[in-house]
């Protein structure tokens, strides 16, 4: 989880929200110069934007848009916002970009690995049973967007945006900060963030990068984050083993089980929170070998994170983009 390092200077006033929110926390650190912000206003503002994207993307929530459109049983066109339209099609081009890699349909999968919202599990599921779950999967065979509505191409099909919508929530959130006139802030939910100008020291935002270790929260590497977004995806946290075998939440949609490559986590940073978010995800799924000629290609900015062949060894690659902005 990135760790946000600021300090404190007079001269402006140093605003600090946090609240719950999408099943996580989330904070925030802006640098009011006019001091004219209210700070109170700035949470409701904040906390109703984050509440807006809960009602339309929320998987939990059986009255959003998402949920009523998962239990939308038909292949007809189911109007939605405009925002949700977006997000959707965001995943379809990081789905399409990553070799089918990301995928918004693998609820199925998570639930019957014990990822998902239900029962978790200590043992892996038979071939049978990921065969059938693997079947009402695929992204690219269930969905499509058209303007402001998604249409089912299978009527079982349903959508979890689980790896795209809190780096969207973010982006609001930053929306909402901008719209107060406030040009340097940080915004954190669940680890991932979205930095505008400069903290309060006059630097770029210091966000830490964690080591991938279940029970070591240590900071990896230290980069200074500016007018980007930043998410970090990893598999250390979320997982069970079987007989010395370990199975963790990272699914491929292609094959409908656990990735074993030694990648542990990987970082992206990039225009905006909810492409961070998305990618990193997909080039953890890919993996370090295939997933960094994807992000040299796209010239993005990725730090990826391997055990190494020793215990307690991590091996870092960075792609020629993160290179350049953390020399």
């Amino acid at each position: 989880m990135p760790l946000a390092l600021a300090a404190c200077k007079t001269g402006w006033n140093v605003l600090e929200l946090s609240g719950l929110t999408m099943g996580t926390g989330y904070n925030v650190i802006a640098v009011d110069h006019s001091k004219n912000v209210d700070q109170a206003e700035l949470q409701a503002a904040v906390d109703a934007s984050l509440s807006d994207v809960i009602a339309q993307m929320s998987n939990w929530e059986a009255g959003s848009e998402l949920s009523r459109f998962n239990a939308h049983r038909s292949d007809e066109a189911f109007a939605v916002s405009p925002e949700l339209a977006g997000v959707i099609a965001a995943a379809q081009q990081v789905h399409d970009g990553s070799n089918g890699r990301f995928d918004v349909t693998v609820g199925p999968l998570l639930d019957l690995w014990g990822f998902g919202a239900g029962k978790t599990r200590s043992d892996a599921p038979s071939d049978a049973e990921i065969a059938e779950a693997l079947a009402c999967c695929g992204q690219a065979d269930s969905i499509e967007v058209n303007g402001n509505a998604l249409r089912k191409l299978r009527p079982e099909a349903e959508i979890y945006v689980s790896a795209i919508g809190k780096g969207y929530g973010i982006d609001r959130v930053a929306q909402t900060l901008a719209g107060f006139g406030l040009t340097d802030y940080m915004v954190e939910v669940g680890g991932d963030i979205y930095t505008a100008g400069l903290n309060p020291e006059g630097k770029a935002w210091q966000i830490g990068i964690e080591t991938p270790d279940a029970y070591d929260r240590g900071v990896m590497k230290v980069v200074g984050v500016s007018d980007m977004g930043m998410a970090t995806s990893g598999d250390y946290r979320n997982f069970f083993e079987q007989d010395g075998v370990r199975y963790s939440h990272i699914l491929d949609a292609t094959t409908g089980r656990p990735v074993t490559h030694k990648t542990a986590s990987v970082t992206v940073m990039t225009d905006n929170a909810m492409l961070a978010d998305a990618w990193a995800t997909a080039l953890l799924v890919l993996g370090r070998e295939e997933g960094l000629k994807i992000a040299n290609d796209r010239d993005m900015a990725v730090l990826f994170l391997e055990r190494g062949d020793a215990a307690g060894d991590v091996v870092a690659t960075a792609s020629d983009r993160f290179t350049a902005l953390t020399a």
